[in-house]
């Protein structure tokens, strides 16, 4: 099956005065449809730039990266970054107004999107009056406004606290998988990446190479609450912990 997107030999490295460093040396992958894959690695290794750099809001230094044809891509950040000035329904709306595709068929992809995932009563409402993980869900519904093919989630649960964190990772595993979306995930929590992924990559410390790839092939696998009950769920986690142990 051809993937959506092929990363080649992708290297980054930043200029400083103080000299060169490399963040990213030679990673590669290819994104098939419909996969969900989570990125852990030490902190700092440059998880986060290899997104950066897929959405383009930086720039690689080496390597390719090719996408199938008229691929979209959508970016959720750490924090839901909601305008508080704006309502729910407007703050979902921005990306489009931005790409000046709303029109009165958007918006009722939006309302009817808000609607799907229990935001209903609060699209005329503000964000002060929403909980942590309902920002969260409103934030992927923005993303998912532009009906991108491939998201790119950055620490997308690591404001929340452990029982909202949970709650929310089924809530967006669940909104990935019916829109039928491919997804990376970078992510500290070597738990959440087992539980929500098709594939778990571990990267090295700085400057990041791919030291494991772990096709994660769960008994009865379904929500990443559940995921976590799966008699293989300790196995890789086992295996991904020593990875990364061996480098903090």
């Amino acid at each position: 099956m051809k993937p959506i997107l092929s990363i080649d030999h992708l290297k980054k490295i930043y200029h400083t005065k103080r000299g060169e460093i490399l963040a990213v040396d030679d990673f590669s992958y290819d994104l098939q449809k419909e996969q969900f894959v989570s990125i852990v690695g030490p902190s700092g290794c440059g998880k986060s730039t290899i997104l950066s750099i897929l959405c383009n809001l930086d720039q690689k230094s080496d390597g390719e990266i090719s996408y199938d044809k008229n691929i979209r891509i959508g970016y959720m950040l750490q924090q839901d970054s909601l305008f508080e000035w704006l309502t729910i329904l407007d703050n979902c709306l921005l990306g489009l107004k931005i790409e000046h595709g709303l029109n009165e068929e958007s918006k009722q992809y939006v309302i009817s999107l808000l609607e799907k995932y229990g935001l209903k009563e609060f699209i005329h409402s503000y964000p002060s009056n929403l909980s942590g993980g309902m920002r969260q869900r409103v934030a992927l519904v923005r993303t998912l406004a532009t009906k991108p093919d491939i998201l790119l989630l950055d620490e997308p649960f690591s404001a929340l606290d452990y029982q909202s964190r949970l709650a929310v990772s089924d809530d967006v595993f669940r909104i990935i998988k019916n829109e039928k979306k491919s997804a990376i995930m970078v992510t500290h929590d070597i738990s959440e990446a087992i539980s929500c992924s098709d594939t778990v990559i571990v990267l090295s410390s700085r400057p990041c190479k791919i030291k494991s790839i772990y096709p994660i092939e769960l008994t009865d696998k379904k929500t990443p609450i559940e995921n976590r009950k799966c008699k293989e769920f300790a196995k890789y986690y086992d295996k991904i912990w020593k990875d990364l142990d061996f480098h903090v």
